[in-house]
């Protein structure tokens, strides 16, 4: 099997990857940080929203099961894209919504979903979603890892249920 790579940020990492965690064809994820300045950052730096860095979620996925457009589809109903970093209560540029795309057919797919969904008259605001390519990604620490399945009552902003 040959896999991809997808990389979203929508929030807190840890209803975006119980998210994506069900969705059959998702391969593997984890949840990390991308697009700052700082080697290395730990979730205490990137909480202080002087990094630059997204929580994010990094996902394999089989493309022969499903599509980078079907992920999308999932990316754009757990989140709302139209607060400019934030999500529920959650706010700081590390809770911004943006997809870190990992080839040109990605950053095109990317860029005509966002501009049919902002076209579409779903949202009374515009969509605010950044795409980016995708640089270096920094795996969060451990315990971060497949959190809300650790961790049922956890809260999150992000609609994985």
């Amino acid at each position: 099997m040959s896999t991809e790579k997808a990389t979203f940020a929508a929030g807190c990492f840890w209803g975006v990857e119980a998210a994506f965690m069900k969705v059959e064809g998702v391969v593997e994820t984890s949840v990390g940080y991308i697009g700052g300045h700082v080697e290395n950052p730990t979730y205490e730096q990137v909480c202080s929203d002087k990094t630059g860095h997204a929580e994010a979620i990094e996902i394999d996925f089989d493309p022969e099961v499903i599509t980078f457009e079907e992920l999308l589809d999932i990316f754009w109903e757990i989140h709302d894209p139209t607060t400019l970093n934030r999500q529920g209560p959650d706010v700081g540029s590390q809770y911004r919504s943006a997809i870190f795309f990992h080839s040109q057919e990605q950053q095109e797919i990317a860029l005509a979903a966002r501009d049919a969904l902002s076209a579409s008259g779903e949202f009374d605001k515009p969509v605010v979603t950044q795409i980016d390519p995708a640089g270096t990604y920094y795996r969060a620490e451990e315990y971060h890892q497949r959190y809300a399945e650790k961790n049922p009552n956890a809260a999150c902003a992000v609609k994985f249920d």
